[in-house]
């Protein structure tokens, strides 16, 4: 009798070994999905694309590692009330007026000023946002240890070593001078984006070189007092209750944080308030008027979806389903996704007014559509532009904004 080989074929125990593997260090991310970053990383020596999209990963990872960190204490601006370690920006579309000491400043709204980038936190902020999720992505994938270390170093520097750290509120952000020291509008400075940080940070946290666990504390520590700051200030109280672009990320960023800290419930309130936005501020067609009206409104209508689907990413981990909601008048994220299809794959010209029409912001928002179960969306994924740094999707699914963001 044939005796039972006690082998099983090769290909599948490097499969189960990647399998192993890949789920021994899943990432508790707020946003992205950790079962497609496992369910990627797994497919990664076998999927042509996916590789790919690798090679694109680590180039930015690599362009990252010879810069930073930054610290909010390196600026030569003193922000309003003395604080060196404070957060202080200018608000980017206000202009000194033709008068002797240039008061009062006037609004042009997509025009940035140049003197605003004398405040270096806003584009430091940046800087700092981008490379610590590039970074930490690059070291989930590949397991080299230097991105890994260059992406605590950066992150540490900016929330946690006394010397260089941030305090956690935005007093003076988005200052408007001769009229303010701060604007409750300047939260979108953080809101655009921060929640990368915090997935960033989840991802550092499964076991990543350079990030220890008194690190991944004292960060989470930061994001309870930032969110306490966020929830009971006036200025966040003003810009969660604001009906354009700038609640939207407000509620959104607010959801994540909460999500980050353990703060379930809050999150998923959070989520559960973003219906009535989608039922107010998305209209029956897709359009969303209030963004419409901006000098940029391609630009501000794909922005707006960024909070919209990253808020949906976030609610489905607390159980609120926002892909599936719909308004009275069917009103739902995927409409508005619907509505700017047409212009972002060239099949129709846009007909409001922008000053620099970028079809390609759209594809991260129409990629999580698409994954989201809409047919239009993804019909038209591959027909929108490539934005310049490459498709990212495949190995980071969820959107981020991929033009110029002067807000």
């Amino acid at each position: 009798m044939r005796k039972q080989t006690l082998f099983m074929p090769f290909s599948y125990l490097v499969l189960h070994s990647l399998v192993l593997g890949a789920w021994s260090l899943v990432p508790n991310t707020v946003v992205l999905d950790k079962t497609r970053l496992v369910d990627a990383k797994v497919r990664l020596p076998f999927d042509e694309t996916v590789r790919k999209t690798l090679v694109s990963l680590t180039a930015q990872a690599d362009e990252w590692l010879s810069q930073g960190p930054w610290s909010v204490a390196n600026k030569t601006i003193t922000p309003p009330g003395g604080d060196i370690h404070d957060y202080a920006s200018q608000a980017p579309y206000y202009w000194a007026s033709n008068t002797s000491d240039g008061c009062p400043w006037i609004n042009r709204d997509g025009v940035h000023n140049p003197d605003a980038d004398k405040y270096t936190d806003h584009n430091d902020r940046g800087k700092m946002f981008q490379s610590s999720y590039i970074l930490s992505l690059a070291w989930y994938y590949t397991g080299q240890a230097k991105y890994a270390t260059h992406a605590g170093t950066i992150l540490r520097t900016w929330f946690i070593t006394p010397s260089t750290r941030m305090n956690p509120n935005l007093n003076h952000a988005q200052i408007v001078p001769c009229a303010n020291t701060g604007r409750s509008i300047g939260i979108i400075d953080f809101s655009q984006q921060y929640t990368s940080v915090l997935d960033a940070a989840a991802i550092l946290a499964s076991s990543a070189p350079g990030w220890s666990s008194s690190d991944a504390a004292a960060f989470q520590q930061w994001n309870v007092d930032f969110l306490d700051w966020l929830e009971t200030s006036q200025f966040g109280k003003d810009e969660s209750a604001a009906t354009n672009n700038h609640g939207t990320f407000a509620i959104m960023q607010s959801a994540g944080i909460a999500l980050f800290t353990g703060d379930r419930d809050l999150a998923a309130s959070k989520a559960t308030t973003m219906k009535s936005r989608i039922s107010t501020y998305i209209s029956a067609n897709g359009s969303q008027q209030l963004e419409l009206t901006r000098t940029r409104s391609f630009h501000y209508s794909t922005f707006d979806l960024v909070a919209y689907t990253r808020m949906a990413a976030i609610a489905q981990k607390v159980g609120v389903d926002l892909w599936a909601y719909q308004g009275s008048q069917g009103q739902s994220i995927h409409q508005a996704v619907n509505f700017i299809l047409p212009a972002a794959t060239g099949a129709q010209d846009w007909p409001y007014p922008d000053l620099d029409f970028t079809p390609f912001s759209a594809k991260d928002v129409v990629h999580a559509s698409a994954d989201a179960g809409n047919s239009k969306a993804k019909a038209a994924v591959d027909k929108i532009p490539v934005p310049p740094g490459g498709d990212l999707w495949p190995l980071r699914p969820a959107s981020e904004q991929l033009d110029a963001l002067n807000s």
